[in-house]
């Protein structure tokens, strides 16, 4: 379907039930980080192993004094970093409270523990059933062998190196090309897929004094409930991260005609000779 300028076709790049649960993820993650930082809030330390040894943690959120003065401060392996305002001891000038992260990136806004897990619990569960309804159409549709496993020229050393350095210089795919996903990015999306989001599922059950009672071999695979809960932190923050380049990513290539892509469906790409 040409879009009635020159040199340019529409051409349908994502299904309606791709778009579905792409916004559905959207709305589930928001909700799953921003309650996960007001149950951190409870305790803004993580632990290796099977016991807090509240001596040795490897990241810490807190407030300290320095000379008579609160300050905010991000303990990470041995070094300390003063985080006033954000992380540790944040909130409006005069207001200003211990705490791990502010106010506004927590859900509820307010110190509410039992809130925030019924918040995290419910919107866990809408990622759960979104993402098996995703993976269940894609196998289904050949989607995940057709638009996410790299074929075997991509797989080649000088295409991923290209791939490389076309994404370090922000030379985006034209044409043809931007029909389908580079290695690059098959491949992230493999990874968050196969491996990141499968990881902070199962390390929120090992939190889960209920599913330990049934399953305590899984609490034991990730080297004990401390270690599985610094998994989960680490793995929400992958994620964080993946959306922040992603969101980039999307606006360098073309905000409007990625957006559309994910709402209408339809992709344009400035080429000549294509069939739609």
């Amino acid at each position: 379907m040409a879009d009635g300028r020159a040199g340019k076709v529409l051409y349908k790049r994502h299904s309606g039930l791709v778009r579905l649960t792409h916004w559905l993820n959207v709305l589930a993650i928001s909700l799953l980080l921003m309650s996960g930082l007001q149950i951190f809030n409870a305790h803004p330390a993580l632990y290796w192993g099977q016991k807090s040894t509240f001596a040795e943690p490897w990241l810490y959120m807190g407030m300290a004094e320095v000379r008579g003065e609160p300050v905010g401060v991000t303990l990470l392996g041995d070094r300390a970093y003063r985080t006033t305002g954000v992380l540790g001891y944040s909130g409006a000038e005069g207001r200003r409270e211990p705490r791990g992260f502010p106010a506004w990136a927590t859900i509820p806004s307010y110190r509410d523990l039992a809130s925030g897990r019924r918040w995290h619990f419910f919107f866990a569960w809408l990622f759960v059933i979104n993402g098996l309804v995703y993976l269940s159409a894609a196998l289904i549709s050949g989607h995940l062998r057709r638009d996410l496993l790299p074929t075997r020229e991509q797989w080649r050393l000088r295409h991923v190196w290209r791939d490389v350095l076309d994404h370090a210089r922000l030379r985006f795919p034209r044409g043809e090309a931007a029909r389908t996903y580079n290695v690059l990015q098959k491949l992230t999306y493999l990874a968050m897929i196969g491996v990141v989001l499968p990881l902070i599922l199962l390390t929120g059950l090992c939190m889960s004094p209920g599913f330990n009672a049934g399953a305590p071999w899984l609490v034991d695979l990730f080297g004990g409930r401390q270690s599985a809960r610094s998994i989960h932190f680490i793995c929400a923050a992958l994620t964080v991260l993946f959306v922040l380049v992603h969101v980039a990513l999307v606006a360098l290539s073309g905000f409007w005609n990625n957006m559309r892509g994910m709402i209408t469906g339809r992709y344009a790409i400035e080429t000549e000779g294509v069939r739609p």
